[in-house]
């Protein structure tokens, strides 16, 4: 078969439940071939058998030339197995009561599992007492296999013999109409727009729709739904007497016959209305307000209310009127017409902003003004001066006055309370963020003020009042140590240090009084003749010398302490016999608080001690140094310096 005349396509077949047009789309792929002719019907049967064998619609072998009867051929195969398929997925769904089984998502198992899914729908709504018309949109298929399976009508699936040329396109209906199919033909009908309340038939004409029937009228429960041509009408259930009239909401309301009616009683009577009904009463004399019947009871005469005893207007003036009276109302007063009496004049609502600079309070007949807090009234009794709160002295310390008010302020060293906003209180300026460093040492608060002080010994507060100084106890002289003895000045204090040399080693230069930072005492090596084991001793001196360190407050970066400098090149030859010096920490090292690195300066080796972790004093500690000479032959001997290291309590 030639690849290029076959072409996917879906198409949309006849299906018949119970006397309802079904739709099914359905899948597959059409040849375009030619056979010899034939007729329509004879087409149609032979698809209708090639679909009842279960054949596959798409590729049967054609019996005509025609592409009509291609077309017949295939939808009536088509068309039969959709209805096998159809009928398979409602009996599933009758029996089984489920679609689970049909998972698959082909062409062939969407028609059954449709049918199925809708039919379960169908039964539900038997179930649950639902009408089997549903609005639902499901799809036109969906809802005619609901339906028949709601009113458990037996599926009856008549096989195609008539060709739907409605359905096939083939008419020739005009805009304006609608094509019905009928046995072997069709017709063009002229559709036709019917109006609110009225339903288009399968017969094109406009029917009455009986919103009573179908309950889709909105009359309340007190009233009676009445069917009309379009429309309908709501009846009160409830029928009124004579004497009464019914509302909108069906309830009967008196009728009031005296205003409804003209004239209801004779002449010389007056009408007066009962509940249901209405009575007639003979006419008398009645006089109005401010009138009175004469002793004969004939007419009717002013009544001098100024003379009553009523006091109608008192405290104020009267003058009588016919039938009334007016007061004459002092200054500060209104006559009210309706009231009649005179009612006080509010000054201050009438001319707001007019007669007061500040406030103004109403009273009966008058008005006064007053001054908001800060202010007093003035003389003229309208405006307002400014009060000077300052003379009362309202303030703890210093009070400066403003316009309308006053504003304490305190001198330095103390600020405003935040309660009363005049209370001046001490700052403690020890106990602010920064109190812990405004003394080297100790923050003592005074009334308005502060003061530092140092440890009682070993330092003096400094001029500025806040650092403290270490006192050398070595330069004034009021150290304790002995002729012997060198005084060696820390923070904080002082030693008397005296050092002697090892057996065969002697000291170059004196004992000095005091030591400094910088000072260093050497012992050399000085063996006796024939002294093997002083000459062979690999240590050449042994130095001293002296260093003092605070508590740092803040380490975050090593300190470097002592450099030990050499006269050994960095990049000397080896004719020179000397190649290498090496550095090592041997004693003392607390808490691995120190590091000993190499490096060179100025082309020498130079060994540079840090202090690499913090150490807290006082403490006291002896770094043994050594400085080994490295030769071409290996160790040439070494050199040991002692490092007294003296840590200070403070950090200062």
């Amino acid at each position: 078969m030639d690849q290029q005349n076959l072409f996917h396509s879906e198409f949309v077949f006849p299906f018949f439940l119970s006397g309802d047009l079904l739709l099914i789309t359905i899948c597959g792929t059409v040849p375009d071939l030619r056979a010899e002719q034939m007729s329509i019907e004879g087409c149609c049967k032979d698809g209708q058998k090639h679909g009842n064998d279960n054949k596959d619609c798409a590729s049967l072998p054609l019996v005509s030339e025609s592409t009509t009867c291609r077309i017949v051929q295939e939808q009536c195969c088509v068309t039969v197995l959709e209805d096998n398929m159809c009928t398979t997925g409602i009996n599933m769904a009758k029996d089984q009561g489920a679609c689970d089984s049909l998972f698959s998502n082909t062409c062939e198992t969407k028609t059954t599992k449709m049918c199925c899914d809708c039919c379960l729908l169908g039964k539900s709504a038997q179930e649950k007492g639902l009408p089997c018309d549903n609005n639902l949109s499901v799809g036109y298929q969906c809802s005619l296999v609901s339906r028949a399976c709601c009113v458990d009508a037996n599926l009856c699936f008549q096989p195609l013999s008539d060709i739907n040329e409605c359905l096939l396109g083939a008419s020739n209906c005009r805009g304006g109409e609608r094509c019905i199919n009928t046995e072997g033909s069709f017709r063009c009908q002229r559709e036709v727009s019917c109006g609110t309340g009225y339903e288009l038939t399968d017969n094109n004409i406009c029917k009455d729709i009986d919103e009573c029937e179908t309950g889709i009228h909105n009359c309340g429960p007190e009233f009676e739904c009445q069917n009309t041509k379009g429309s309908f009408r709501c009846l009160p259930k409830v029928k009124c007497g004579v004497g009464y009239i019914q509302d909108a909401l069906g309830s009967c309301i008196d009728i009031n016959e005296c205003v409804s009616q003209t004239g209801p009683c004779n002449r010389g009577q007056v009408c007066m209305n009962t509940v249901g009904s209405y009575i007639c009463q003979r006419n008398s004399v009645n006089c109005g307000r401010g009138y009175h019947l004469n002793e004969e009871g004939t007419r009717c005469l002013d009544i001098d209310e100024c003379k009553g005893p009523d006091r109608v207007c008192e405290g104020h003036g009267c003058v009588n009127l016919l039938g009334s009276y007016r007061c004459e109302c002092e200054s500060g007063y209104n006559f009210n017409s309706l009231t009649r009496v005179c009612e006080d004049v509010n000054e201050c609502r009438h001319y707001p902003g007019r007669l007061c600079a500040h406030k103004c309070e109403n009273t009966l007949g008058s008005y006064k003004c007053s001054c908001t807090n800060g202010f007093k009234l003035a003389s003229d009794g309208r405006n307002c001066d400014d009060l000077n709160e300052c003379e009362n002295n309202p303030c703890s310390q210093e009070c400066a006055n403003v316009y309308g008010s006053y504003q304490c302020y305190c001198r330095r060293g103390y600020q405003l309370s935040d309660i009363d906003g005049m209370t001046c209180e001490d700052i403690d300026e020890c106990a602010l963020p920064t109190g812990g460093h405004i003394c080297a040492y100790r923050c003592h608060n005074t009334p308005g003020s502060f003061h530092c002080s140092c440890p009682v010994s070993g330092y003096t507060l400094a001029p500025n009042g806040r650092s403290c100084q270490d006192i050398d106890e070595c330069v004034t002289g009021t150290h304790t140590c002995t002729e012997n003895q060198s005084c060696f000045n820390i923070q904080g204090g002082f030693r008397c240090l005296s050092f002697d040399c090892p057996n065969n080693y002697r000291r170059i230069g004196e004992t000095v009084a005091r030591l400094a930072r910088s000072d260093t005492i050497r012992c050399t090596k000085t063996c006796q003749p024939n002294d093997i084991a002083c000459v062979l001793d690999p240590t050449h001196s042994v130095s001293h010398t002296f260093i003092s360190l605070p508590t740092f407050r803040e380490f975050t970066r090593p300190e470097e302490i002592v450099f030990l400098r050499t006269t050994v090149p960095a990049y000397g030859s080896y004719h020179l016999g000397s190649l290498d010096v090496k550095f090592d920490i041997l004693e003392g090292n607390v808490e691995n608080a120190f590091d000993i690195n190499k490096r060179v300066e100025n082309g020498m080796y130079v060994g540079v001690v840090r202090q690499v972790k913090p150490l807290i004093g006082p403490l006291t500690t002896v770094l043994k140094l050594s400085m080994r000479n490295l030769t071409n032959q290996g160790d040439s001997g070494q050199n040991i310096v002692n490092v007294h290291v003296f840590v200070s309590e403070f950090w200062f």
